[in-house]
């Protein structure tokens, strides 16, 4: 089910953005820097995982990774404003935060790689 392999990858991506997010915490880091070694981690673990098990029918190559990353890089600036949000305006530590954004954007994901994957549309 094209779902339950969206959400497996999702987690695992999810999982490691928030690693990441929490560790640049721990050693100091704002999380604009953490946000942005995410950005380039989870995009390449992310293709690769959806690409080759979510969505079975998905173009790879070129033109499809550069979508995938436009779309992962759209998620970007989202998941800023949802962090600004979170920890600057409620005061809310990112160990909170940065979960609470990733969940908040789920829908949005999913919605970007299927585009980005160009994947077709199931049978009737």
């Amino acid at each position: 089910m094209v779902i339950g392999r969206f959400l497996a990858v999702g987690i695992a991506c999810a999982l490691l953005h928030n690693i990441i997010m929490i560790a640049g915490d721990v050693i100091g880091w704002h999380y604009v820097a953490s946000s942005v070694v995410s950005l380039v981690v989870v995009t390449a673990m992310g293709y690769w995982l959806h690409s080759r098990w979510t969505f079975p029918d998905a173009e790879l190559g070129q033109t499809s990774f550069t979508r995938y990353a436009a779309a992962v890089s759209a998620n970007y600036p989202l998941s800023l404003a949802g962090l600004f949000v979170f920890v600057d305006l409620l005061g809310i530590p990112v160990l909170v935060a940065a979960p609470a954004t990733t969940v908040i954007l789920l829908t949005f994901n999913y919605v970007a790689n299927r585009w980005a994957l160009n994947v077709r549309r199931d049978g009737p």
